[in-house]
């Protein structure tokens, strides 16, 4: 496969791609009942995401193409399959190559859906 199936894709979940840390990045998300979310970002032109730190853990394993996790001067590629934890408060960023796609889990709320446009009658 080479992208999510489209019942995943629902514009409902769709994450608002101004409130992230990468540009050109696609996600979408789901909440769990404890606060916490499942996001998952398909990446059409690669490229960096800025350093930042959560208040909770995340969890994240590459499902196509290349993400490498930076830790202050230590880099971790991560290839198809490979998983990855970071602890809260770990400061963090990474690299993407082209079309790569990944699942990311966050132990607290994270992603802001789009907002849907308001409706007059």
């Amino acid at each position: 496969m080479h992208d999510f199936p489209e019942f995943m894709k629902n514009p409902l979940n769709k994450i608002d791609p101004g409130s992230q840390f990468t540009r050109g990045i696609e996600g979408y998300v789901f909440d769990g009942a404890d606060g916490s979310q499942m996001a998952y970002w398909t990446n059409p032109v690669g490229g960096h995401s800025g350093e930042h730190t959560h208040e909770y853990d995340e969890y994240l394993v590459v499902v196509q193409g290349q993400y490498v996790v930076l830790i202050g001067d230590k880099k971790y590629p991560l290839n198809p399959g490979d998983e990855f934890f970071i602890k809260k408060g770990t400061p963090h960023s990474g690299d993407s190559l082209p079309y790569t796609r990944t699942i990311h889990c966050f132990g607290g709320k994270r992603a802001e859906r789009v907002k849907s446009p308001s409706h007059t009658r």
